[in-house]
């Protein structure tokens, strides 16, 4: 059974890996089409890395660390601001200026949670 989970995951894994290259592929041909890029389109690419670097560390690892998700989150409310943003009253974004806050602490968290800055140990496997 742990294999049959184990395959899965990796099948899903590659599914995922082949459908962000084509999404990567297709942005390219449509902003070469467009003959510009805007700020919405480098957060899309952006967003396309990242998803890529989180398929990277779970084949090598077998298991994904919170930061990527959250940094996938930040960028794709960034882009989401960003073209809801014309359209929008301006005071409308202010819970999306929060969320990326809350999101960003929580990185902020994360990253120095066991840090020695704080004076906090990290507990080490045996």
């Amino acid at each position: 059974m742990k294999d049959l989970v184990k395959y899965l995951q990796l099948s899903l894994l590659s599914i995922i890996l082949v459908s962000t290259i084509i999404a990567v592929i297709l942005e390219i041909k449509l902003m070469a089409n467009n003959q510009s890029v805007t700020l919405a389109d480098l957060l899309l690419m952006f967003l396309y890395l990242e998803v890529l670097a989180m398929v990277r560390v779970f084949w090598d690892q077998q298991s994904i660390s919170i930061t990527l998700p959250l940094l996938i989150a930040i960028t794709a409310l960034s882009r989401f601001i960003i073209l809801q943003g014309k359209e929008m009253d301006p005071s409308a974004l202010v819970y999306e200026a929060i969320a990326i806050v809350l999101i960003a602490s929580a990185i902020v968290i994360l990253r120095l949670r066991h840090s020695e800055k704080l004076g906090i140990s990290k507990k080490r496997r045996k």
